[in-house]
């Protein structure tokens, strides 16, 4: 039987420590031993039959993958742990999995609506990196009616302290008041949907992501999560 060789990054992530680009980090920060001896170079090639060592502790690559969709409510963090005893995105899941599983992305405290958990690095790459323009569709309610020329701005593109803020979609929710706004946007910047509209001096009241790399929240009440089916595993991994 042929042997499998992984990236070190790789094998770190398949052991649930982390996603494949912070666990570059972890490499390049002299946190990792292989077979006994520190290891800064993240690319380097290893087998099941090295041994890995994090912080003390033996690492496994792990072979069943998890994919987990969660409606997340308000209040909650995308993290795995808080230093401030703040309820995190870890804490909503851990009694439905037996392996550590990160957030793809995030989703800010104060943001509701679809996140993604997983513990393959391969696919978190994927929908993280910006050539696959994953789709992200989001509901937002403003403080007061969004105006036309605000709406048609917001359409063309708005620069903002970072660049260039561009946006596939927008338009007025339908049957809801003037206030309530649909955006389809792919860029992941932090907190851009929030900045586009503080940009033009409007206040975000509520925001929830209803649509993510053809995953919606149908049948995913609030606070719920369930795991993906077969058939949305497939498509996530041939998304382009």
């Amino acid at each position: 039987m042929d042997v499998v060789k992984y990236r070190l990054n790789k094998y770190i992530s398949h052991a649930g420590v982390c996603s494949r680009r912070k666990a570059a980090d972890l490499v390049k920060a002299g946190k990792i031993k292989v077979n006994g001896a520190v290891e800064k170079n993240p690319a380097i090639e290893v087998t099941e039959e090295d041994k890995i060592e994090y912080e003390g502790k033996v690492l496994k690559a792990v072979k069943k993958m998890v994919y987990l969709l969660v409606n997340k409510p308000k209040g909650v963090v995308t993290t795995m742990s808080d230093e401030a005893g703040r309820k995190t995105i870890w804490d909503m899941v851990k009694e439905k999995v037996d392996t550590r599983i990160f957030p793809v992305g995030r989703l800010d405290m104060y943001t509701t609506g679809l996140l993604l958990l997983t513990n393959d690095g391969d696919l978190t790459l994927r929908l993280s990196h910006p050539r696959h323009k994953v789709k992200k569709i989001y509901h937002v309610q403003l403080d007061r009616p969004l105006e036309e020329k605000d709406l048609l701005a917001i359409q063309k593109g708005l620069e903002l302290e970072d660049g260039l803020a561009q946006v596939d979609g927008i338009s007025h929710v339908k049957g809801e008041d003037k206030n309530h706004v649909g955006l389809e946007i792919h860029m992941g910047k932090n907190r851009i949907v929030r900045r586009i509209f503080e940009h033009l001096d409007y206040s975000v009241l509520r925001l929830d992501r209803v649509y993510y790399a053809g995953l919606t929240k149908k049948d995913l009440p609030r606070g719920w999560s369930r795991f993906l089916e077969e058939k949305e595993i497939i498509m996530l991994k041939h998304f382009s």
